[in-house]
């Protein structure tokens, strides 16, 4: 590695954790919520274990939020190239920055303009098209990874957490072809998951490179049953999105938010479609155990950090008990589970071999790694 390129979208992820699985069009109103930027940690995190392996390398990105404020923040000392038009600096924080698409693209022409040996941006999704969308209109052959910080990563262009990606940027040796797709954001907020092939770009190959989603999950009637038929009175669930989980909820007389986070206590409803905030306040007032039900993203095994960051570190700290439930059919698609909350601490205490429902009356052991 002689010098990587780097763009960060410093509002990707935003309105994850304040419940409006999305930014695209969605900024203001993430803001008016109290939304704070995500991104930019991740990318320190992301540049940190780069720097560590490859001291030597230059390193060119964008003004200000864009990358260099983070870049110079770990200890770099990077190119700023040249491109975006919106006020990118230090002045303006990165919640606040009105970054758009079209940043992202200049910078990305600029980076190019340099011959880079590859780009690593930060975003989500869209921010992936964009990227790959430059690759493509430059017929260049420069590869792409991507840092995770947005709320929906469906694409298979993405490391597993931001340290992986640092360390595959520093380390890779080949690259081989893979997926960007896009979801209609509209109609996700409605719970309809609706992709799109975008494109088919170089990608360093790592086996910390997650593979792109799968929509499906089977069938998990008997699983809804057999959660339903133990539920304990003296609990209050909190209900992540999915299907799985949405089965379960109607077991028990829910009318389920298909890709939003549902808190039951006392066979009532607390909170519906709940922001990281609501469910805080919810739990507040419970006087007794608590439990969060996920199901790990089909194709990718993500249990958290993909599309449910409202079940944020404080959310997740706050339970007593984490339970996963999944099909079998699920599950024969996923070597292992895999958890990115923004806390390290977080990570480290919920990997290890943890039990999976995955029927009325069965189990299975899987790893979280």
């Amino acid at each position: 590695m002689e010098s990587l390129g780097v763009v960060v979208n410093p509002i990707a992820g935003m309105g994850g954790r304040v419940g409006l699985k999305g930014t695209d069009g969605k900024l203001e109103e993430a803001r008016r919520r109290g939304a704070k930027a995500r991104a930019p940690d991740r990318a320190r995190e992301a540049l940190e274990a780069f720097a560590r392996r490859a001291p030597e390398a230059a390193v060119y990105t964008g003004a200000g939020v864009l990358g260099e404020t983070v870049a110079r923040d770990v200890g770099l000392d990077p190119h700023v190239v040249s491109g975006p038009q919106t006020d990118v600096s230090d002045d303006v924080g990165p919640a606040d920055a009105d970054t758009s698409a079209a940043d992202t693209r200049a910078t990305v022409e600029a980076l190019l303009g340099q011959g880079v040996d590859l780009v690593l941006f930060v975003g989500g999704d869209g921010t992936a098209v964009d990227v790959a969308t430059v690759l493509e209109d430059a017929g260049a052959s420069t590869p792409m990874l991507g840092v995770p910080a947005g709320v929906k990563i469906y694409s298979s262009v993405f490391a597993v957490t931001p340290a992986d990606a640092g360390r595959i940027a520093a380390e890779f040796d080949r690259v081989e072809t893979r997926e960007v797709n896009d979801i209609d954001e509209a109609a996700y907020r409605e719970g309809e998951v609706r992709t799109e092939l975008r494109a088919v770009v170089p990608v360093p190959v790592a086996s910390d490179v997650q593979s792109s989603k799968q929509v499906s999950s089977g069938n998990v009637d008997s699983l809804a049953a057999g959660f339903a038929r133990e539920v304990d009175p003296e609990r209050a669930y909190v209900f992540g999105p999915g299907g799985t989980v949405g089965a379960i909820e109607s077991e028990l007389g829910i009318d389920p938010s298909p890709l939003g986070v549902d808190i039951w206590h006392d066979e009532k409803v607390l909170a519906r479609d709940a922001t990281e905030d609501d469910i805080l306040e919810c739990l507040e007032s419970v006087d007794g155990p608590v439990t969060i039900v996920v199901s790990p993203i089909g194709g990718q095994g993500f249990l958290f950090g993909r599309g449910n960051q409202q079940l944020s570190p404080a959310v997740i700290r706050r339970a007593d008990e984490v339970d996963i439930v999944a099909s079998g059919a699920k599950l024969d698609g996923i070597d292992a589970l895999h958890v990115d909350t923004d806390d390290r601490d977080l990570n480290d205490e919920l990997r290890g071999w943890q039990r999976v429902r995955t029927g009325r009356f069965t189990t299975r052991l899987v790893h979280v790694v």
